[in-house]
């Protein structure tokens, strides 16, 4: 059936502005949307029940006869991102410190939940990294694979993940004598959606993760020292 252009009395929709006393519509004018009958007009905005339409019809008057309506936008939930940190003092010099913590493989050792960290062979400064572990009540398993950013010798290890669980990181060693050190470690990471519902508890719970296994690794460093001297 083809369709036409029905142009209807003021009655319909007659709209008048209060300040000008100008006539802003004198008709409704429905173009080419559907047949005739099966149209109806809804205040400001001609309706077809049986077709779904995207467009608004305007009456005489207006400089453009449709406007298109807004494309509709989808947002999506930020993951909230928090920084822990833990240090402690270890009675290691910072070059053994430093050499310590560079044996990435043997981190596990004392940072109970990383279950393994395997460093790339043709790619020395990536790492793949497994954590497991149960955060209140949940049991947990993430990885990613992480690139070792250029080192500062005895002062600085830092590092990003490059995919998987988006974290950085830095560890910083600070002498306090001849024969000891500060370690201070840093761990910035995205909270992941299934620990959101507990996301402002998760900071202390993993700071206090992080320095268990600082206290660890002091022990590790002084017998690492002590081979190392013999």
């Amino acid at each position: 059936m083809a369709t036409t252009c029905i142009s209807r009395p003021s009655s319909i929709i007659h709209l008048r502005r209060s300040k000008k006393g100008a006539s802003v519509l004198r008709s409704s004018h429905i173009c080419n949307c559907a047949p005739a009958n099966a149209l109806y007009s809804l205040g400001q905005t001609t309706v077809n029940p049986g077709r779904k339409s995207n467009r608004l019809c305007l009456g005489y008057g207006s400089s453009r006869q449709w406007r298109s309506r807004r494309p509709m936008r989808y947002t999506f939930p930020v993951m909230e991102w928090q920084d822990c940190s833990a240090e402690i003092d270890v009675d290691v010099p910072c070059s053994v410190a430093y050499q310590c913590y560079s044996d990435r493989e043997t981190i596990p050792q004392w940072m109970p939940f990383i279950s393994s960290v395997t460093v790339l062979k043709d790619k020395p400064d990536l790492s793949r990294w497994s954590l497991k572990y149960t955060v209140f009540d949940r049991d947990v398993e993430f990885s990613w694979l992480a690139r070792n950013l250029k080192p500062i010798p005895n002062q600085k290890i830092h590092w990003r993940s490059l995919e998987g669980l988006p974290n950085r990181g830095a560890v910083r060693f600070y002498p306090k004598g001849a024969s000891s050190c500060r370690v201070e470690l840093t761990v910035s990471y995205e909270v992941p959606e299934v620990l959101a519902p507990v996301a402002s508890a998760l900071k202390p719970f993993l700071e206090g993760l992080l320095l268990n296994g600082l206290k660890r690794f002091a022990a590790v460093a002084k017998d690492y020292d002590k081979e190392v001297k013999h």
